[in-house]
């Protein structure tokens, strides 16, 4: 018995020819509202593991870091009483570990032969996912002072088993979403960012409750762990709904009607090429916003006391908060207005190069790094109005750019083309966090002579 099988869910009998005069509409979106859970799904595991990484908080005049679940608290001097050679480079293997599994298994799930039957795909990498987490929550109410090494490699394990899952699960997940109408790609685009929004809201209610890095960590990694349920539990609700059923229905007709044809069927290759302009516009918007977001964006800080955010909420409301929410805002506008055309997408991907160096160009004071380039940008409504420009601009790009793609080849390859676009994302993320590294080296760099007397103004920040 094939394992796929005995998760697959049993489709009921559809009168075709009536479904297809009469199409089915999403009652009360309830597909669309199914693949936004979905693509929250996506993200939330690595949302969780960097939230739990870090808090900064401040009291007075003194910013410092909370003792954190990882670096502080289960791989500290305090809690092992031994100086680790690892904790300066953590979120460095951290984000190697989760990124470049993600990135490869996205690839390899597009390539990978298997029927057309996404269930089992999604179904075992789930299950991964899940158990992952569950391994996780052990890890954190367990004590572990006495083998911090074993814990950092269990903890790395752990993250590229979940980076490999999660890959493949994300891909499917956009495969899934290109075989349905266009905006249905911005759905899970949609959840994605709307992860970001829930965890930067649990950071939120944590700072006010000041809970210890223990608890924190355990709360966010129950919250992914029952997101992921949802989601496994919704998935196998989607036969039940005609609209679903109605458009797998035409998609494996078209499957079909181009293998009784004549004509040689079109190549990965040849379906890559059709989606590259796209596939380039998805790179570049998920590239440009991870190389500020967050590394630069966490670490620019208030300038003047008087702004109404204290210093203990500034980077959680105008970094976190802010930019997921406004991508929100983005990802709901393509169902509105879709421009520019496909061709002309590129501009305003683009344009939003341009936030780099605005951002550098703000109070940005990365840890342990000497500034050297002038704030021009020093007054702070200005750099949260920034945000929200950035937040909204990527969304938005990132959406169309997804919605896009499937489109670019015949109904039959929607579904590659979705995950070649899902690829792309991962991609563009690597290529993000790799130049946010970047970034401290930048403004530490005495390029240029900065003295232009009455060109920059002046400040002093509290």
């Amino acid at each position: 018995m094939h394992f796929g099988s005995m998760f697959a869910p049993q489709t009921p009998r559809v009168d075709r020819a009536a479904a297809e005069m009469n199409p089915p509409l999403d009652r009360w979106n309830l597909m669309y509202l199914t693949l936004v859970l979905h693509g929250v799904g996506t993200l939330m595991p690595w949302n969780i593991f960097i939230n739990a990484k870090t808090q900064t908080l401040a009291r007075g005049d003194w910013q410092y870091l909370l003792p954190d679940y990882f670096v502080h608290y289960k791989l500290g001097r305090e809690y092992t009483n031994i100086e680790s050679s690892i904790l300066p480079f953590f979120l460095q293997y951290l984000a190697l570990a989760a990124q470049l599994p993600n990135v490869l298994f996205n690839w390899m799930n597009v390539f990978l032969q298997l029927s057309g039957n996404l269930t089992p795909r999604i179904v075992w990498t789930l299950l991964v996912e899940i158990l992952v987490l569950i391994l996780t929550i052990v890890l954190a109410m367990v004590e572990t002072a006495g083998w911090p090494t074993l814990f950092f490699y269990l903890t790395l394990g752990s993250v590229v088993l979940l980076s490999m899952a999660n890959g493949m699960y994300q891909n499917t997940v956009y495969g899934l979403a290109a075989r349905l109408p266009f905006r249905y790609s911005g759905a899970v685009v949609l959840g994605s960012n709307l992860s970001g929004t829930i965890v930067a809201l649990i950071n939120l209610l944590c700072i006010s409750l000041s809970p210890n890095p223990r608890t924190a960590a355990i709360y966010y990694f129950i919250t992914a762990l029952f997101m992921l349920l949802a989601c496994f539990d919704t998935y196998f609700a989607l036969p039940l709904n005609r609209f679903y059923r109605y458009h797998e229905h035409l998609h494996h007709k078209s499957v079909v009607e181009t293998q009784k044809s004549v004509i040689l069927p079109t190549s990965y290759w040849d379906i890559f090429k059709k989606c590259a302009p796209q596939l380039l516009n998805i790179c570049l918007v998920f590239g440009t916003t991870l190389s500020v977001f967050p590394a630069v964006l966490s670490d620019v800080d208030r300038v003047y006391s008087s702004f109404f955010l204290s210093r203990d909420y500034f980077v959680s409301v105008t970094c976190f908060l802010t930019f997921n929410m406004c991508a929100v805002i983005g990802n709901l506008l393509p169902s509105l207005i879709s421009w520019p055309s496909p061709e002309k997408l590129f501009i305003p991907a683009l344009c939003r190069l341009i936030f780099i160096p605005l951002f550098l160009l703000c109070n940005y004071r990365p840890s342990g790094v000497e500034r050297l380039w002038p704030v021009l940008f020093h007054w702070d409504g200005l750099y949260w109005f920034f945000v929200i420009l950035f937040g909204v601009s990527g969304g938005y790009t990132a959406s169309l750019a997804l919605m896009y793609c499937p489109r670019c080849v015949g109904a039959e390859y929607a579904s590659i083309a979705g995950m070649m676009g899902a690829a792309a994302i991962g991609v563009g993320i690597l290529l993000g966090l790799l130049i946010s590294c970047l970034m401290p080296l930048i403004i530490s760099a005495p390029a240029l002579d900065w003295e232009l007397p009455g060109f920059w103004p002046q400040f002093h920040p509290d």
